[in-house]
């Protein structure tokens, strides 16, 4: 990891770290490589026990937080854990989230909209607001949300996610002028179709032009870092130029 990228001694929470080969497992690697003290969320707690283990065993510090972060009091816990393990809490990385499914807005149920608020905005918000809490009082701290290039521009079959990603980076727009003056600041990256495991499963023979986690997790981390110090409020598009 470049020297500029360097998080030793912070403390970092990432959400949506369950699976080998997803998004938010890559940019817990990112951060862990570059020396942060790392404390990892998912749902499933196999999974984030099992991901955990593997950091430690990579010589990581790392610490697991299992839990359903769409409940206001696990998302404070999650938090809390990072502080009472580590004593502070300098990066949030809102990773969980994603897609649950491609369909009509006339055939899919009300449920699909509901699943795709709570797992993309209501995670991030809550996360953020439990972190903002304790990021005030130190008077710094970086907040980073997952975004979508699906905010910017209409997608047919998709309308329940993009309007969830489009909520995230309004959100993170709306946070940052909040917190702007007591040191903590809140960005969003924007994705495109990452080339992850699942998506070249289900998508392989689509015309997509991918976009290799590897650039995401560099994006996460600039933003996260002592370079984007002057940047708030921002969502960053890491997309190869697509819209």
């Amino acid at each position: 990891m470049p020297g500029l990228l360097d998080f030793t001694g912070q403390v970092v929470l990432v959400t949506g770290v369950g699976r080998v080969g997803q998004i938010g497992h890559a940019v817990a690697e990112g951060f862990g490589k570059a020396g942060a003290k790392l404390v990892i969320c998912d749902v499933s707690a196999v999974n984030v026990a099992a991901r955990a283990r593997e950091f430690v065993e990579r010589g990581f510090d790392c610490r697991p937080a299992a839990g359903d972060l769409t409940e206001p009091d696990v998302a404070q816990w999650a938090v809390e854990e990072a502080v009472q393990a580590f004593g502070r809490l300098d990066v949030v990385v809102n990773a969980a989230g994603g897609l649950t499914g491609v369909k009509s807005m006339l055939e899919a149920e009300t449920a699909v909209f509901d699943r795709e608020m709570a797992i993309n905005v209501k995670t991030a918000y809550l996360v953020s607001r439990a972190a903002a809490r304790v990021m005030v009082q130190q008077r710094r701290g970086a907040i980073v949300n997952f975004a979508s290039i699906a905010a910017f521009h209409g997608r047919a079959e998709m309308v329940a996610y993009t309007a969830a990603k489009a909520g995230v980076a309004a959100m993170s727009r709306s946070l940052a002028l909040e917190l702007r003056d007591q040191g903590v600041r809140v960005n969003a990256v924007a994705p495109g179709t990452a080339r992850t495991p699942e998506n070249l499963a289900t998508m392989g023979a689509a015309a997509v032009r991918w976009v290799d986690v590897a650039d995401i997790v560099n994006a996460v981390l600039f933003l996260a870092s002592g370079l984007a110090a002057g940047i708030t409020g921002h969502v960053l598009p890491v997309s190869h130029g697509e819209a």
